[in-house]
């Protein structure tokens, strides 16, 4: 399917006859960090010393929700027990620990490009991450210098995290941009599935171990196999916003 006839679709589906994007909304792990990998060795770490049984690929499926939502998940799951929020921020820093001891994660190929190439043509880079690592926070305004926006969303910011579509949709709010005007740029089920429920525009990219078709399960509009395919497309599916109508 071509680029044109993927934002038709998404054009009929939303209502909406013609779109001009103005903001980009963009994940943090696994599209401007190869992290996930440190991610789940610690998340691992972390459950096995509390007697939770898990795996690292599981993890993945988690990706997007808040670390307070994926402990408390866990913990009910593994042992019945509720977890309370100080508990979860208390367990949360230990996972943090056990994530900075692996050491930094390398950036992501192809996302500086990406990144890029939105800004020169006029858009905005937003960030929007269930993420709390500061770790990871503090490291964007560095490797990525200029290419964001001041406004973020964090963990911080939202009361919940993906699938939900609130943390994408504070985001709209933040940019002053329309869901319509906005493209969301995802690498995981629930963040793909909160983007596409925040009514944006929703691609995905397979960094991890999730297949293709579970991010369009999810409900991405259109799927890239890494950030390096998507940075090489970007400039036709940015033109071809411009030009295609509704019918």
């Amino acid at each position: 399917m071509t680029e044109k006839n993927t934002i038709a679709n998404y054009l009929k589906s939303t209502g909406n006859k013609q779109t001009e994007i103005k903001v980009a909304l963009v994940d943090c792990d696994g599209v401007l960090y190869d992290s996930m990998k440190n991610h789940t060795r610690a998340w691992v770490k972390l459950m096995k010393k509390n007697g939770v049984k898990c795996t690292r690929d599981e993890f993945y499926l988690y990706e997007g929700m808040t670390g307070a939502e994926i402990i408390k998940l866990l913990f009910k799951r593994g042992s019945g027990k509720n977890i309370t929020d100080d508990e979860a921020r208390e367990l949360y820093k230990v996972k943090s620990r056990y994530f900075k001891e692996l050491g930094e994660p390398a950036m992501m190929s192809g996302t500086t490009q990406v990144l890029s190439t939105l800004r020169d043509a006029g858009i905005k880079n937003v960030l929007v991450t269930g993420s709390g690592e500061p770790l990871l926070l503090e490291r964007i305004d560095r490797d990525y210098a200029g290419l964001f926006a001041p406004e973020r969303i964090t963990a911080a910011d939202t009361k919940h995290g993906k699938p939900s579509p609130e943390p994408y949709m504070k985001a709209q709010l933040k940019a002053g941009a329309k869901p319509c005007q906005c493209i969301v740029i995802e690498n995981a089920p629930l963040g793909v599935q909160s983007g596409h429920a925040s009514g944006s525009f929703t691609i995905g990219v397979t960094t991890g171990p999730v297949p293709e078709k579970d991010l369009y399960k999810a409900g991405a509009d259109i799927v890239y196999p890494d950030m390096n395919t998507l940075a090489s497309a970007l400039p036709a599916l940015l033109e071809a916003f411009k030009t295609t109508q509704q019918a």
